[in-house]
């Protein structure tokens, strides 16, 4: 080990670089079906008794875990490398994530669920810093495009599995489904990940980015506005979907598992776009505006019982994610190799904080509003975050 950085290899080859890229994909990916499959269980538990508040509140538990858990994560990267920190997260996610199925009663579940979250954090930071570490500049915001397409591809995979068995084998059933896809991703993680090089934490060589400029601030303060209708969305298309429109749980589970899948696609565009133009943030600024566009339309014509509120719904699906990459990597490149896993840890924190409020108080909005009115509602986040995204103090990538 020199005085400046941890002992990793120089370059571990094209093959192997692509290899840790899609090790890192599927742990977050399988961490995103613990973290957000839950919210597909709100026709169950409804159906069992909740409100929709209260099966909100179940639903908010994971996510509560995670926002409880990332900043110390973060700081576990940034001390003791990705490797360790992937492979200690996901075998306590698979540890809780069993419990979670096997607890009987809502108030255990929402303890089991809450530990899984916090295990599940680990990825949030871990996974994005290998992409980082690994991937040149010019490249990297495609890489993280890919890598961020994993939370909508584990949403899709949540929402086409966790509703059907929940809807025919009980709710404790289906939280077998990111159990095991979280073992499954252990054993790649072990194969294939080795961590880059990062600064020694001993050398003391890195200043805190927050201290520079605002910049992290206001990527920050875009992205909690930013997750805003990107929850809403997620929590509600398929209960809408079920309750408003009529749809079959598994009919609209296929819905939903599509438009995920499209958004996974959406961020991939967005990073190689931020690539092409050399900037993270104007790309960002142009997603808020389409963002607050497509919620202000979904809102209307939801309102109205048309069926291109359908499409819409689609379409919010897709604008509401492509954000995440843009800032995620933003965050990482400006905090730097020796702060990157506390920055993305506080960048995560805040959006999780936020998105553990959406289910319980857009529960309410729907109920006492209706699903059009909560829509509308999600409109108004992008359209606070636009001007405020920090085009002007952005630097030349790197």
């Amino acid at each position: 080990m020199s005085s400046t950085t941890t002992a990793a290899p120089a370059d571990p080859g094209t093959l192997r670089r692509w290899s840790m890229l899609g090790a890192s994909t599927l742990a977050q990916a399988t961490a995103a079906i613990m973290v957000h499959g839950p919210a597909f269980l709100i026709p169950a538990l409804h159906a069992g008794g909740l409100s929709l508040a209260e099966a909100g509140l179940v639903a908010a538990a994971p996510t509560l875990g995670v926002m409880l858990a990332l900043v110390a994560w973060g700081a576990v990267a940034d001390r003791y490398g990705e490797r360790v920190t992937l492979l200690s997260g996901l075998a306590a996610t698979t540890v809780f994530g069993a419990l979670a199925a096997l607890v009987g009663g809502t108030p255990l579940l929402v303890a089991a669920l809450v530990l899984a979250g916090a295990a599940a954090a680990s990825t949030n930071a871990a996974s994005g810093r290998v992409v980082v570490g690994w991937f040149p500049p010019a490249r990297r915001g495609l890489a993280m495009g890919i890598r961020q397409m994993a939370q909508p591809v584990g949403v899709g995979v949540a929402a086409v599995s966790m509703a059907v068995v929940a809807d025919r084998h009980g709710v404790h059933a289906a939280m077998w489904v990111p159990t095991l896809a979280c073992a499954a991703a252990f054993a790649v993680v072990a194969l294939v990940v080795i961590d880059p090089p990062r600064p020694d934490p001993r050398a003391g060589g890195s200043p805190n980015p927050y201290r520079r400029d605002r910049f992290l601030a206001r990527v920050h303060g875009v992205s909690v506005l930013l997750v805003v209708p990107q929850f809403l969305v997620w929590t509600f298309a398929l209960v809408w979907l079920v309750q408003d429109r009529g749809w079959s749980p598994a009919s609209a589970g296929v819905l939903v598992a599509a438009a995920q899948v499209a958004g996974a696609l959406g961020r991939i565009a967005a990073g190689h776009l931020s690539d092409v133009v050399g900037s993270r943030m104007r790309p960002l600024r142009w997603v808020a505006v389409g963002a607050a566009a497509v919620m202000g339309l979904l809102g209307v014509t939801a309102g109205r019982g048309w069926g291109v509120a359908v499409a819409l719904l689609v379409v919010a699906t897709v604008l509401t994610v492509a954000d995440n990459g843009l800032a995620f990597t933003a965050v990482a490149e400006r905090a730097g190799p020796g702060w990157s896993g506390r920055a993305l840890g506080v960048q995560n924190t805040a959006q999780f904080l936020t998105a553990s409020l959406v289910p319980p108080l857009a529960g309410l909005a729907v109920t006492n509003l209706g699903y059009s009115a909560a829509f509308a509602l999600g409109a108004l986040f992008p359209v606070v975050a636009a001007p405020l995204v920090p085009v002007a103090g952005e630097r030349e990538l790197s």
